[in-house]
């Protein structure tokens, strides 16, 4: 029997199953709900946005092919837990509980929570949310501040599965005022359907918003989160983070 010919023909074998495995696309999870401009479908169905734009940008630095991956927000960090995405790009805030569960990437951006409401209300958060309803999307950072730190406001806290779904019940006047990412608010003011509407004002500092947004990945994959935190400093340094951010936001919150 020639022992050389079956190691050598054994090692061809693993050699192309390793190349194909590496040459597999990285899933990107984001939220499949909308969140402008961070996540959004284009008129010609593709997602787009200043973290789907960004994302792809990770991965040219890595040098892999990458695709996005909808997935319901409610059931993306399970998603992640069980493989069916590699990692998460969806402004997600890194946060002690969330540490718990999954490891993050370096923060590629920080921004507070911001309070809109109708211009000709008077309205100085959060001494005046007494008797107000408020509208905040479930299982995020400002959620949890709502439940930390507005408890005793006064306010009637209401629960959304989806931002727009705040944002459209603040539009039509079943809220009185909502509690969202600034920028995500800053979008929003600037609709022609929210002219009568503005910022009132931001939340303070809060153990609530972490230490700035990350890549959510699987704990076991330090590989991955090497190269995205080596992939998020290039991409740093050569300014695209920066471009992207003045293209959508007009201001630069890349950290």
């Amino acid at each position: 029997m020639n022992y050389n010919l079956i190691a050598a023909s054994t090692l061809a074998l693993l050699t192309l199953s390793t190349t194909g495995q590496a040459a597999e696309p990285l899933q990107i999870g984001i939220s499949a709900e909308p969140y402008p401009p961070f996540t959004y479908t284009s008129s010609d169905g593709d997602w787009t946005g200043f973290e789907v734009e960004l994302g792809l940008a990770f991965c040219d630095a890595m040098n892999r092919e990458c695709e996005i991956k909808p997935t319901g927000w409610s059931g993306i960090i399970p998603s992640l837990k069980d493989g069916r995405i590699d990692m998460i790009m969806n402004s997600m805030s890194i946060t002690e509980a969330r540490q718990r569960v999954i490891d993050f990437s370096d923060p590629y951006y920080f921004t507070p929570g911001a309070y809109v409401a109708a211009k000709d209300m008077a309205f100085t958060p959060p001494d005046d949310l007494d008797g107000q309803v408020l509208g905040v999307q479930s299982a995020t950072t400002n959620a949890t501040y709502a439940r930390r730190a507005l408890r005793d406001s006064g306010a009637e806290v209401r629960l959304y599965d989806q931002a727009e779904q705040v944002n459209r019940d603040l539009l039509s006047g079943r809220l009185d005022v909502i509690l969202a990412d600034q920028i995500a608010m800053q979008e929003l003011v600037e609709r022609d359907a929210a002219a009568d509407f503005e910022i009132k004002g931001k939340a303070p500092h809060h153990s609530a918003y972490g230490e700035g947004v990350g890549l959510g990945l699987r704990p076991d994959d330090d590989a991955l989160q090497a190269d995205l935190n080596d992939a998020i400093e290039d991409v740093f340094e050569e300014g695209t983070c920066t471009d992207l951010s003045n293209e959508y936001f007009g201001t630069d919150i890349c950290t």
